[in-house]
């Protein structure tokens, strides 16, 4: 038995928490002792297993601000983290084997003054998710950036969620050059797609009348980019006959957080898109689900629309293909590897034509949907198996090999205190 702390910076609901959620587990299952720290858990916005007692989770450092006025979110995001790897390291009284971090590599420094092993998990570098185009903010994440880099090497393994993003690490960092990174695709617990679930958990989200239902699950953020499901739904009204259309429905389900400003502004921005589109009548949004609500959903929709472009990885289309339902996504990025193009559903080009034309051709074929759709299973079951991937962490953990030591705690304790000296400095200075 290996002792396994999680350190996650927010353990609410999406792709990023569903991952370390599946990975505990998957070690679970392995006989391993596993735990979670985190800067925010919400019992009625996270995953079942993180509230019924499945999962051990302990929130530190919630008091601290996730921005002020709207600014610094990043900032504060390693603020979080590195507190929460203070609280282990000095005050927690775990003694971890293994620390698994994602997401912020910032509290790597802190951890490193621990005994465990620590391993990093990149969904995607950090500072390719955020645009610079004011002076300020190219001076605000100049630091931020640098100590994203500078912290990721000093991981005794690094991980990542596809060849996609091993690619775009080796890009990105370019003083990491050295460091191979290794793919690990995530999974999902299949037991959770075998739980009762009842139609009445999407009462009246579907009109009865609607007999192809496209169907789209991605958080409310505009890096999703779910205006074109809603362009593309625009484009397919114009290529039906009025029976046709009448019956075609969309459905928005996203993850929500009241906490997040992007959320409430992206939940208004579309339902605004879809009156100006006209399509209030076939548009159906939901603000958050539960698991059994999912399985609902992707059990009564004909097919899922993916539209973020450059996914790291995506976890939606390979739970929608296990639930034996096709999928339509962009020809970039984590899909790329995940989607068997006219096998397991399609590959379009990001624009609301493409996706428009093969969505189509479920209104037309209401076979096809079955077909592609019972290939879907088992695509996923053979390249990404919870099992396989259980097995490759269990390996990772039980790896006996001692943690390198990249420059003496010291020296690592005295660069985050400069680099976050640097920063608050920059702030100082009044702002125009």
């Amino acid at each position: 038995m290996v002792k396994v702390v999680f350190i996650h910076p927010d353990l609410g609901i999406g792709g990023a928490e569903r991952f370390v959620v599946d990975a505990a587990l998957a070690l679970k299952s392995h006989g391993h002792d596993v735990q979670f720290i985190t800067s925010h858990h919400d019992p009625s916005h996270c995953f079942q297993e993180t509230k019924d007692g499945s999962l051990r989770v302990t929130a530190v450092g919630d008091w601290l601000p996730r921005h002020i006025c709207g600014r610094l979110y990043a900032f504060w995001a390693y603020v979080r983290m590195i507190y929460a790897a203070v609280y282990l390291v000095w005050f927690s009284g775990l003694k971890p084997d293994v620390v698994l971090c994602d997401q912020v590599s910032a509290c790597i420094p802190v951890l490193k003054w621990s005994k465990a092993k620590v391993l990093f998990y990149c969904h995607f570098p950090d500072l390719l998710l955020t645009q610079r185009k004011s002076f300020l903010k190219k001076m605000y994440r100049a630091p931020l950036d640098w100590l994203e880099e500078v912290t990721t090497g000093m991981a005794d393994v690094i991980l990542v969620n596809s060849k996609f993003t091993a690619r775009t690490f080796s890009n990105t960092f370019k003083t990491l050059q050295g460091i191979e990174p290794a793919v690990l695709y995530p999974s999902i617990n299949f037991k959770s797609f075998h739980v009762p679930f009842s139609d009445e958990d999407i009462k009246d989200l579907i009109p009865p009348t609607a007999t192809t239902v496209f169907l789209s699950i991605n958080r409310y953020e505009r890096k999703k980019n779910l205006p074109l499901a809603l362009e593309a739904m625009d484009w397919l009204k114009n290529k039906l006959n009025e029976k046709e259309w009448k019956h075609t429905h969309l459905i928005i389900a996203g993850g929500y957080d009241e906490r997040v400003v992007e959320n409430k502004q992206h939940y208004l921005e579309l339902q605004a898109l879809a009156t100006r589109y006209n399509l209030t009548d076939h548009v159906t949004f939901i603000r958050s689900f539960s698991d059994s609500q999912k399985l609902a959903l992707l059990k009564c929709s004909s097919c899922l629309i993916y539209t973020p472009s450059n996914e790291h990885f995506g976890l939606v289309p390979i739970e929608a293909m296990y639930a034996e339902r096709p999928v339509i996504a962009v020809n970039s990025g984590g899909p790329l590897e995940t989607i068997s193009n006219n096998e397991t559903g399609f590959l379009c080009n990001p624009d609301a034509e493409s996706f428009a034309n093969a969505m189509e051709k479920f209104v037309k074929d209401k076979s096809l949907s079955e077909k592609l759709g019972n290939a879907g299973r088992p695509h996923v079951m053979s390249k990404f198996s919870f099992d396989v991937f259980a097995q490759q962490l269990h390996t990772l953990v039980s790896d006996s090999s001692r943690p390198t030591r990249l420059w003496s705690v010291l020296v690592k304790f005295l660069l985050v205190v400069f680099v976050f000296s640097v920063v608050a400095a920059l702030y100082v200075f009044p702002r125009k």
